[in-house]
């Protein structure tokens, strides 16, 4: 089969597709034909070799996928041909990939399957951040930082399928925030002047955060009395600070959000978020939104993609097409 490898730590450019034998499933794996392959930002940290995840030279990226079952063990609930979406963690980027039983999940039929390689990363981060991590309640407003990007789209939609009142989309053009209105945003505000857009409506109680940077403390002064801020990321590559006094003097908090270490250290808790999250799948009130599409040969690409901040929506790669 073909897959594609990261050879060296260079970054995204150093990325070559090869020949390699199809993986083996052991006693609780599904084997699974590869359709789709989500690419995250922690793949291009892999690249560089600053994820804390660090496989030994060379390996496959890929942690999120979508495809059918090749193979499953009896009993499994799972036949050859059924429509999954997993979490392999690693081995993604590939014509054909492994994933624990725990974390494959029957795709349902109103996804594509790059519909349903954009949602375990997304959406568990979303669903987390939101409901786990912020307590969001039905009615209160929610502003999505970095709102046309995988995670932002994720949050836009997990926010209104579960009751938020009013979403602001912040992003850093009008055509992103086109992006940013098609996923379900009530409005969307430019990063220089989102803060404004805040207190229109009398502030938020929510912010979701995966950029950090310099917009962190005008986020803070976006948040409502009570409000969280809900930090998921730093694609801006700034780890901003917080004088804790603005916290106490408005009282409001910082939260963190890390979803991988939370869930990976707790089985079956994807399972549960995914059962929270199917019948939103199910009914169309959440439609993932699929972005920039390549090739496995083009993986470096895709990995540029995200890198350079050009992406809306998921990027994927299509190891195997229909």
């Amino acid at each position: 089969m073909k897959a594609a490898q990261i050879t060296t730590l260079d970054g995204p450019s150093a990325v070559e597709l090869v020949d390699l034998p199809t993986p083996e499933p052991g006693e609780d794996q599904v084997l699974i034909r590869v359709h789709a392959a989500g690419v995250a930002f922690p793949d291009l940290l892999q690249s560089r070799g600053l994820y804390q995840m660090k496989p030994d030279l060379p390996f496959t990226p890929g942690a999120e996928i979508a495809g059918e079952i090749i193979a499953a063990p009896e009993g499994s609930g799972f036949e050859p041909g059924d429509r999954v979406a997993a979490l392999c963690l690693l081995g993604g980027f590939a014509e054909e990939a492994v994933a624990p039983l725990d974390m494959t999940f029957a795709l349902p039929d109103t996804l594509t399957y790059e519909q349903g390689a954009s949602v375990i990363f997304n959406y568990g981060t979303a669903y987390f951040a939101l409901i786990e991590r912020g307590h969001l309640q039905p009615g209160e407003s929610v502003l999505v930082q970095g709102a046309a990007g995988g995670v932002g789209t994720a949050a836009i939609q997990v926010a209104k399928a579960f009751g938020a009142g009013r979403v602001i989309a912040v992003t850093s053009t009008p055509e992103k925030g086109a992006v940013a209105l098609e996923a379900g945003a009530d409005e969307f505000a430019l990063a220089d002047g989102f803060k404004d857009a805040a207190k229109e409506h009398g502030g938020v109680d929510i912010v979701v955060d995966p950029v950090g940077g310099e917009r962190f403390t005008d986020s803070l002064r976006s948040l409502k009395d009570d409000g969280r801020l809900l930090v998921i990321g730093f694609t801006a590559g700034d780890i901003p600070t917080v004088k804790v006094n603005r916290l106490l003097l408005n009282n409001v908090s910082v939260v963190g959000v890390g979803w991988g270490a939370y869930v990976l250290t707790r089985p079956g808790h994807i399972a549960k978020e995914w059962a929270a999250l199917e019948p939103h799948l199910k009914s169309g009130a959440i439609q993932p939104v699929v972005g920039p599409t390549f090739r496995l040969a083009e993986a470096a690409q895709a990995l540029l993609t995200l890198d350079e901040r050009r992406a809306t929506g998921k990027v994927l790669l299509v190891p195997v097409t229909t």
